[in-house]
């Protein structure tokens, strides 16, 4: 069954659920949100696995670590980075924290975050979840990192599409 969905999952339905309008939408939401406290979020949206890691039945949460450490979320000066990952053929939303934030929020917490998005999502609407996402996560990050310092925004707040 999974196979079969990220076979037919296509990059045109990801472009077609996050337009370019959709995508600004996230990036003012991210540099809104990051000008009120000190961590930094990315955002990164994939359509499917490859055969290789369907085959090595590579899980959301693994590829979003992969991604986390490719797209150099880790690298922020508090160690502060939080990646939303949303890979569309599983329907699924997971959040990395870096370990400077993962030590004060639980993990029920990003999970949370991730359900709400995906209740979005499952409704149509991408814009908003998407938003959602970004205004928790913040709210998260604002409470262990108020305030804006000279060295924030270390990461780009443009969504990647994969």
């Amino acid at each position: 069954m999974r196979f079969m969905r990220h076979l037919a999952t296509t990059r045109w339905s990801t472009r077609r659920h996050f337009p370019q309008a959709v995508r600004d939408a996230i990036e003012k939401a991210i540099g809104d949100c990051e000008s009120s406290h000190g961590g930094e979020i990315r955002f990164v949206i994939e359509t499917a696995f490859d055969l290789p890691e369907l085959w090595r039945q590579l899980s959301p949460r693994a590829r979003g670590l992969q991604l986390f450490g490719q797209f150099g979320v880790w690298n922020t000066e508090h160690n502060n980075g939080v990646l939303i990952y949303v890979l569309m053929a599983d329907h699924a939303v997971e959040i990395v924290a870096d370990r400077g934030i993962a030590a004060r929020v639980s993990q029920a917490e990003w999970d949370a975050v991730c359900r709400l998005m995906e209740q979005h999502y499952r409704a149509g609407r991408f814009r908003e979840g998407s938003v959602a996402g970004i205004l928790a996560v913040g709210e998260l990050l604002g409470r262990h990192f108020p305030g804006k310092r000279r060295s924030d925004n270390e990461l780009p707040n443009q969504p990647v599409l994969l």
